[in-house]
């Protein structure tokens, strides 16, 4: 990111207080906030803390982490219904399954609970164009097309813009994942046939057992042929860094997130990057909206808008600011919500 729009970005954040919005603060007391993702994923750890800092900044009357979904819509549909049996009354939830969450989304709001998708949309439309398509009150994720397309013309400029690029990814299913290997292939395709896509790998990120198997073998088969590597997923970027380590191949990786062992191979350089998302922002904001909407202070303008929270670029030059940046724009985006995106009382 830019020394300019940092800058431009902590101004916003400094000189206008994240709880402030045009009527005052609002009282947040009765509303309880379950952050519900599909099941155990390290990416989604930050969700606690950024619920706990908007309990604590907002005066919100409670919050709650609940991982037990495995990966099984049916289940995770069982824990949310025994979250509002227990009181919680406003809910952010990464659906299990891209084209069935709407209807869990559905019955929650029928129910007269706030609900918003954080860290994935429902699947199989346009996020952008057509918000009505989402159930949920709005949904607040990665445009992770954007964050792929970043991530590959990154490494493909460490590759002298030419050369064999492997993309490594998730659920092949998911929307995330589709929309993931569009930005990657757009990247490449603006190479002008310079680079090839040797191969993607999918359905490599349900645990890191999974994603070193799937890189060692692809390290052993054609380790020699690979040029670059961009992971896309939070597992297969682990996998990948280490095993390029161990191969001591001249192979350029950008990753994704912040693993304390990507951000260690970034500073000794063994990966040129990673491009980070910001899960503690889908909490923080995510629990604000939630709870201005649960308790009527304000309403969407647009039911089931889309915002992106945000993907930012590290290598070593910002290893030591690029958490500033992004809690700055967690800020400015709340901001956003409370001025723009929303109507309060």
């Amino acid at each position: 990111m830019k020394k300019s729009l940092l800058a431009g970005i902590l101004a916003i954040a400094l000189a206008v207080p994240s709880s402030a919005f045009a009527a005052g603060t609002p009282n947040f007391s009765k509303i309880k906030v379950a952050l519900v993702p599909g099941g155990a994923h390290p990416y989604f750890q930050p969700w606690i803390a950024g619920g706990k800092a908007a309990v604590a900044e907002f005066k919100i009357g409670g919050t709650v982490f609940n991982e037990t979904g495995e990966w099984d819509q049916t289940k995770q549909n069982a824990a949310i219904d025994s979250l509002a049996a227990q009181g919680y009354n406003a809910f952010g939830i990464f659906g299990v399954s891209p084209s069935d969450i709407n209807s869990t989304f559905a019955s929650l709001k029928a129910k007269g609970f706030a609900v918003g998708s954080l860290a994935s949309c429902p699947g199989g439309y346009d996020i952008v164009k057509e918000p009505q398509k989402n159930s949920a009150d709005f949904c607040l994720s990665t445009d992770t097309g954007k964050a792929a397309y970043l991530a590959a013309k990154s490494v493909i400029a460490k590759m002298g813009g030419k050369g064999n690029l492997v993309h490594l990814t998730g659920n092949a299913v998911d929307a995330n994942t589709i929309r993931r290997m569009d930005g990657v292939k757009k990247a490449i395709a603006e190479t002008g046939g310079k680079v090839k896509l040797l191969t993607t790998i999918t359905d490599i990120d349900t645990d890191l057992q999974t994603a070193t198997k799937a890189v060692s073998d692809l390290m052993a088969a054609q380790g020699t042929k690979i040029n670059g590597i961009v992971t896309t997923a939070y597992n297969p970027a682990v996998a990948a860094t280490q095993s390029v380590a161990a191969s001591k191949l001249p192979i350029k990786v950008i990753a994704i997130d912040d693993d304390a062992k990507i951000l260690a191979a970034i500073k000794s350089g063994v990966i040129s990057g990673t491009v980070v998302q910001n899960p503690w922002g889908q909490g923080y904001v995510g629990s604000w909206v939630l709870s201005a909407l649960g308790s009527k202070a304000c309403t969407m303008k647009t039911p089931g808008l889309y915002t992106d929270s945000g993907s930012f670029l590290v290598t070593k030059a910002n290893l030591s600011s690029y958490n500033a940046t992004r809690t700055a724009f967690s800020k400015a985006l709340l901001k956003s919500y409370q001025t723009k995106y929303m109507t309060c009382k």
